[in-house]
């Protein structure tokens, strides 16, 4: 069994990687649009399964971002040259990103139109 110090310099790390990562402006978009959505969730008094569906599809979401913000990151340190090989890898991420938010939009969407209207 591990040491609970690795355990706690583990978490310790992941908590660093949060804060870093929220330095960068699409994660604060993301973070925001999930707060904004979840205000209005609970504004409209949604089941548990919606709940679910909806932190998954807000989790979905922000781990891509996390990702894509450390492909980026990694990127730019390895070269500050323009690759074309970085710019596909940067643009697969990206367009990762995109789908789990069209993705969380969808399911935002089914959820809260019905309820508004």
């Amino acid at each position: 069994m591990k040491h609970p110090i690795n355990w706690l310099n583990s978490f310790a790390y992941a908590l660093n990687g949060m804060f870093e990562a929220v330095k960068e402006r699409n994660v604060r978009f993301h973070l925001l649009s999930a707060i904004l959505v979840c205000g209005i969730c609970l504004q409209l008094k949604l089941s548990a399964i919606e709940w679910g569906l909806i932190s998954s599809a807000i989790a979905a979401v922000l781990i891509t971002e996390f990702i894509n913000t450390a492909i980026e990151n990694l990127c730019d340190f390895l070269t500050a040259d323009y690759s074309i090989h970085i710019k596909k890898i940067k643009d697969i991420a990206a367009a990762a990103v995109l789908l789990s938010a069209l993705y969380a939009v969808t399911i935002a969407l089914l959820f809260i139109l019905p309820k508004i209207f």
